[in-house]
């Protein structure tokens, strides 16, 4: 596989230094490959500040620029043999390229040669000038002129592939997310095209039970250019043996050398979701041929998708004694977008299946014999715990409950939820009801009144009539 990368630095300011004093480092070399270095242009002077400085050509390397050389094609050289870069940075590759099999068909004597036996190779007590690099991985670059001591860095000549996906939170792309069952996550894997001749590049994605592939979702890009389905790549989503979800297969000839390749796509968090713990994972590699015809593979990138739970304990006080109870019933929901939009939980067995905006359709929590209700399947976020129905005796609560669940995931990829409610309460939500008041039975003091009054009344009748009688006895 070879890369070829070369950068040409022709307006940076010289400071006048002795011959001799120039190097090169490269930093991540691979052990047991050869680096190779020529030097194609010289640096011929500068002016005294520095605002002008100029190339020739190296007399080794003068074939490769007469008329109607390959090196021609990149830069141009005027009467006094000063030398110019002609096009954009882009055409760097293809120059690179060209120079090396200059240099290979013409036996062109190398400015230095070195096989490396640890992760640093170093070039010293080198002129001044315009370098190219190259291992036997194909590495190539330029010394820069402005500061002779350069420092590469290997990129070991194999595409890399690096996978993210967006937290819907603040839109950023990284290593994980938080999401709630029933959520379409977004994810992005991005290629760097190293290998001179990409062929045979496959891109292997496989998701967890936790997530559903969206495959309409599937968008693959080359810098702003969006490849076409069918044509510069196919996505297979059936017969793979290998357990993956999807593939995408590029067309040879699609690709070239220093592309940079992002595809795009979604899934949905779906019931089998993971609670907590490393997540519902997504891991991705890419299988391709090198140009000896031998088959490579970078290593996995993953991302994980965390969804969460939350507790809540239905109780009342009596006494000094906390009383489970059984029977409350609860929606919960949370607002979304800038218009606050309340959406309501759709469960099933306590796990999330889905959200409507439709209160009337959303599902109903019941505390169980217990007090306890266990939601599972949520987002990192902002929710609110509505009471709708007390149990038998009890007052329903006033107010909703607000929740915020907050996560961390740990260097190992463990995951941990905090449920926060209240001003300062954490862990599972203690919801306490009151017993309705204890009134009297309507019309209870008026019936005492009645019997009281009548009693004494029948006491007063009673005497008057034995008063009555005796009087009639005396007559």
């Amino acid at each position: 596989t070879i890369l070829l990368a070369l950068v040409l630095m022709m307006a940076m300011a010289v400071p006048a230094m002795a011959a001799g004093q120039g190097s090169i480092t490269i930093d991540n070399a691979v052990v047991g490959k050869t680096y190779t270095i020529y030097r194609i242009f010289d640096l011929n002077s500068h002016n005294s500040n520095y605002s002008a400085i100029n190339y020739t050509v190296n007399a080794k390397w003068a074939d490769f620029f007469k008329t109607g050389a390959k090196g021609l094609d990149y830069v141009n050289i005027d009467e006094m043999g000063y030398v110019t870069w002609k096009g954009s940075e882009s055409d760097a590759p293809a120059f690179a390229e060209a120079a090396i099999a200059f240099a290979k068909a013409n036996s062109i004597v190398n400015d230095g040669s070195t096989t490396a036996t640890s992760s640093k190779v170093e070039f010293t007590g080198l002129e001044l000038g315009y370098y190219l690099v190259q291992s036997d991985l194909g590495a190539l670059c330029s010394l820069d002129t402005t500061t002779p001591s350069v420092t590469i860095r290997e990129k070991n000549a194999q595409p890399t592939t690096e996978k993210e996906v967006e937290e819907d939170s603040d839109s950023s792309f990284g290593g994980h997310n938080d999401a709630d069952i029933g959520q379409t996550v977004n994810f992005k894997t991005t290629i760097n095209v190293i290998d001179g001749q990409p062929k045979n590049y496959v891109l292997h994605d496989k998701m967890s039970s936790g997530l559903t592939f969206n495959a309409n979702s599937v968008e693959v890009k080359v810098g702003e250019k969006k490849l076409t389905a069918d044509t510069d790549y196919t996505l297979v989503t059936s017969g793979l043996d290998d357990g993956c979800t999807f593939e995408v297969r590029f067309t040879d000839g699609t690709l070239k050398v220093n592309d940079v390749v992002v595809v795009t796509y979604s899934a949905t968090l779906n019931a089998n979701a993971v609670v907590g713990g490393t997540g519902n994972a997504n891991e991705t590699h890419l299988s391709y041929t090198n140009t000896d015809n031998t088959t490579g593979k970078t290593q996995p990138s993953e991302t994980r998708t965390y969804t969460w739970s939350m507790d809540v304990l239905k109780y009342t006080m009596k006494g000094n004694e906390e009383v489970k109870l059984e029977g409350a019933q609860f929606k919960l929901y949370k607002e979304v977008g800038d218009a606050k939009t309340k959406t309501y939980a759709i469960a099933a067995d306590g796990k999330i299946t889905d959200w409507t905006n439709e209160a009337s359709k959303a599902t109903v929590f019941t505390s169980d014999k217990d007090g306890k209700i266990e939601i599972k399947g949520l987002d990192a976020d902002t929710y609110y715990l509505e009471e709708i129905e007390a149990p038998a005796g009890y007052n329903k609560l006033k107010d909703p409950i607000e929740v915020k669940i907050t996560a961390t995931v740990d260097q190992d990829g463990n995951g941990t939820a905090t449920v926060s409610y209240g001003e300062n309460s954490t862990g599972t939500v203690m919801v306490l009801n009151q017993t309705g008041a204890e009134l009297p039975s309507t019309g209870g003091v008026g019936t005492t009144v009645f019997y009281v009054v009548g009693g004494l009344l029948v006491a007063v009748a009673v005497v008057l009539l034995v008063t009555k009688k005796k009087m009639s006895v005396n007559k």
